[in-house]
């Protein structure tokens, strides 16, 4: 590959929409081994035989991924960012042996920024908002012990000290209290719909007493966690589930980059909740019935979760009196997504604050 044919990928990427240019993502792999300047590779497993053929996923609408020979993705994004987690994470977990993910290979920076990351393909993926929409809807709840299981283990390599992090985890008194409050105050002040600002209005003091116990937490362990963990990042494919998205939460600005286990697993509990909320909206599902369903995955996901950091010795990793503000401040942060980038999105977080109060 050329350095010209390099220098197109900044300037495609940099253009949300724009489409990567034809048959650039098979150059890219065939040049990993010799990068010319800027760019530059982090090589993380040596690549599978690739057969040739492009086809893009058109369901990535974020960014552009682009399957080559059905073996490996080259997801190109569309913001280069020179603060992206990804590589660094990707990195640690193939020395750890996590498995649980797409096999990484590479990531590919234009300076400091990170443009592409190769990994394995995974054949008959299915995104967790529709295969755990399909799960609601007929009642099935067996998945919800392995998807907490799943986050355990994936906790559990964040903190198992490799050559990237040799010191995962740490000690903090972190300024939880102070963050989650900021996120109910946006929360109260962009909920524009008079109905549901005033429904919030009338339970902010019962939001904030949920809130109440990060401002007594004490120390507590913080490692690298995922950080945006929920079922759209969980992948239904040939062979089982994998995680996906390592880029960081994109609706939360200057987040610390070691945060309490808690979060991930607050986080992926309520997104079970907006699962049920989906079904209800869009497949006519009983409303109560959805609550019980929650309810029933929300509690085998944390036992099992609970009981995996058990079996790894790792229990220490969970403070659980922070998962429910926490989770409480994820539905907060719900709202604020909605109202700044999607607006039909608010009957998810409004329905499942309204079953809990």
């Amino acid at each position: 590959m050329d350095t010209p044919q390099w220098r197109l990928a900044p300037a495609a990427t940099l253009i949300p929409g724009l489409p990567i240019e034809p048959g650039l993502s098979e150059r890219l792999l065939g040049a990993l081994s010799d990068a010319p300047e800027p760019f530059a590779v982090r090589l993380m497993r040596p690549l599978p035989p690739i057969p040739a053929g492009e086809r893009v996923i058109p369901a990535d609408q974020t960014n552009h991924s682009v399957i080559v020979g059905e073996t490996v993705v080259v997801k190109w994004f569309a913001r280069p960012s020179d603060d992206s987690p990804a590589p660094e994470l990707f990195a640690h977990l193939a020395v750890v042996g996590f498995g649980r993910i797409a096999e990484p290979y590479a990531a590919v920076f234009c300076g400091e920024a990170l443009l592409a990351l190769v990994t394995a393909y995974l054949p008959e993926a299915t995104d967790g908002w529709e295969w755990c929409v399909d799960e609601a809807v007929s009642g099935g709840t067996a998945f919800a012990g392995e998807l907490g299981r799943i986050a355990a283990e994936l906790h559990v390599a964040m903190a198992t000290p490799s050559p990237v992090w040799p010191e995962p985890v740490r000690m903090a008194a972190g300024s939880w209290f102070g963050r989650a409050g900021e996120a109910l105050a946006e929360a109260l002040r962009v909920t524009e719909d008079a109905e549901d600002s005033a429904w919030l209005a009338a339970h902010e003091g019962d939001l904030r007493r949920e809130l109440a116990p990060l401002a007594v937490a004490g120390e507590t362990p913080v490692l690298r966690i995922h950080g945006d963990l929920h079922v759209g990042q969980v992948l239904r494919w040939r062979d089982g589930f994998a995680v996906v998205d390592f880029d960081g939460n994109p609706t939360v600005t200057e987040a610390l980059p070691y945060q309490p286990a808690a979060r991930d697993l607050a986080q992926l509990a309520t997104s079970l909740e907006h699962v049920a909320q989906v079904a209800v909206k869009r497949r006519e599902a009983d409303p109560q019935a959805m609550v019980a369903w929650a309810w029933m995955t929300r509690e085998a996901l944390e036992t099992a979760y609970v009981a995996t950091l058990a079996e790894a010795g790792r229990s220490e990793l969970l403070d659980r009196s922070l998962v429910r503000p926490f989770e409480v401040e994820q539905e907060c942060r719900e709202l604020i997504y909605a109202a700044r980038h999607l607006p039909r999105w608010r009957y998810a977080p409004m329905g499942v604050l309204r079953s809990w109060f």
